[in-house]
């Protein structure tokens, strides 16, 4: 089945991710993509019919400072178009308007006018001021405002800042917001963006995750056919239900490699083999690697730092255990296929990396060039879906609530058990937790039986701990 689709393009917010959040929990699809993709790649994205409408996302930047603006396309194809923050300006310059520079900027909590007659703000109001004006409750950031309208345009929303906080013109269905409505600081936000989406644009509200499996588990048959697969099983979120959802679709074709790194909570390594060997009948090949990781740590406190060293050590284990796998053929008859978990939030900001659009916010493993190294063919069932789409998906496919729940891992934070481990000592930070520490916290005496190297099977538990974790 086809969905229908929102397009993001991205201008450069870090806050653009929550743009495609707000439109998949209103159960549509929605990808981003740079802004500065041409209008003939923009024509043919929606040639399909698809394609009902296209959200234009804000930016640190000033419009009359840069060249980024929206490719024309987007006010040529008939669709419904939400400009944001720099995404209402740069729509105010590119169809006649005027944008200046603002002599007080706006950066946090405002009161707007909203003028009700638009259908995208409609009955929509926190509250009413004495002479019965709707007011709304929204989240502003910006310095640049404009300060004239586009021919055809009507003043939306105001405040006494920035007179022109919203527009519309309804016969093109083209509307502006100066104000963040993806952001939980702005309370009617979430209603503005499912009007836009459901009403304005009329799309089918069909994105749900129960009813993706079926689809995914056949791309995934039609993909693979009746060659091999293997898959990194790091015990975290996305590789667990990238392994679940997998082996749904081919079975006894897919073969995990648990890299057990020796960060996962207490006696978690264990309830990865029983989940997947004991009650999912998977094929599961466990390597403890728990003191090379500890060891590579051993002193490291820096978050990035930390995560390039676990990727890396993770990707270095991983590819050693493959190929005497692939080598041997004794379990997968000579794989053609690496399977990964990566997600969307991997691929919007690695590729904007890239592009320089998309703020990067953290490293990523799963966009290196791992499959190209082994020689295999990749596979990314989970490449579409956001983060708590993943623990839906994997909840619809049995795995526990708790364990799609759990804290990303591994985290830079869990490697506060590197500092104990070289240290030969309880962490400050986790010998007497406090109100900033985490559950995870193990009591000392189980930490201080796994230190010693007592008959108790407890392993050195990390701690998600803030005073190291993100330090």
């Amino acid at each position: 089945m086809q969905h229908h689709k929102i397009l993001i393009l991205d201008f450069g917010s870090q806050v653009t991710q929550l743009i495609a959040r707000r439109v998949r929990e209103a159960h549509v699809y929605c990808e981003v993509h740079p802004c500065d993709v041409s209008s003939d790649w923009l024509r043919q994205y929606a040639a399909d019919g698809t394609l009902k409408g296209i959200i234009l996302s804000g930016s640190h930047a000033s419009v009359y400072e840069v060249d980024d603006k929206a490719p024309d396309a987007v006010f040529e194809l008939g669709l419904p178009v939400l400009g944001i923050c720099y995404g209402m300006q740069t729509m105010a310059q590119q169809l006649g308007g005027k944008v200046e520079a603002g002599r007080t900027r706006e950066f946090g909590y405002a009161e707007v006018r909203a003028r009700g007659h638009s259908a995208l703000l409609r009955d929509l109001a926190d509250f009413h001021t004495p002479e019965g004006h709707g007011m709304l409750k929204v989240w502003m950031s910006h310095g640049d405002k404009v300060t004239a309208l586009p021919p055809g345009f009507a003043l939306m929303a105001s405040t006494e800042a920035c007179p022109i906080a919203g527009m519309c013109d309804e016969a093109r269905r083209f509307y502006g917001l100066q104000f963040h409505p993806e952001v939980t600081h702005t309370v009617q936000g979430r209603a503005m963006l499912e009007r836009f989406v459901l009403g304005i644009c009329g799309a089918r509200p069909d994105w749900v995750m129960r009813d993706h499996i079926e689809e995914a588990v056949q791309k995934i048959r039609a993909q693979v056919g009746d060659e091999e697969v293997i898959l990194g099983l790091s015990g975290g979120v996305d590789s667990s239900v990238a392994a679940a959802l997998i082996h749904r679709a081919i079975g006894e074709q897919l073969t995990c490699v648990f890299v057990d790194h020796g960060l996962l909570r207490l006696h978690e390594g264990d309830a990865v083999m029983e989940m997947f060997v004991g009650q999912l009948h998977a094929k599961v090949i466990r390597v403890d690697a728990a003191d090379l990781f500890l060891e590579r740590l051993a002193g490291v406190s820096e978050p990035e730092q930390k995560r390039k060293i676990i990727g890396g050590l993770f990707v270095e284990v991983f590819k050693a255990e493959a190929a005497k796998l692939i080598s041997s053929g004794a379990s997968t008859k000579g794989a053609k296929w690496l399977a990964q978990g990566t997600i969307y939030p991997d691929v919007i900001e690695s590729g904007g990396a890239k592009s320089k659009k998309a703020v990067t916010i953290k490293s990523h493993h799963n966009v290196g060039g791992l499959p190209e190294q082994l020689g295999l063919k990749l596979l990314e069932p989970l490449r579409d879906l956001f983060k708590d789409e993943v623990r839906e998906l994997g909840v619809a496919l049995g795995l526990p609530p708790r364990w799609c729940s759990a804290t990303p891992s591994p985290a830079p934070g869990w490697a506060c058990a590197s500092w104990a481990r070289s240290k030969k000592t309880t962490p400050t930070c986790c010998a007497a937790p406090t109100r900033f520490s985490s559950k995870n916290c193990a009591p000392r005496s189980s930490r201080t039986a796994a230190k010693a190297g007592t008959s108790s099977p407890a392993r050195l538990l990390p701690c998600f701990c803030p005073s190291r974790a993100w330090a």
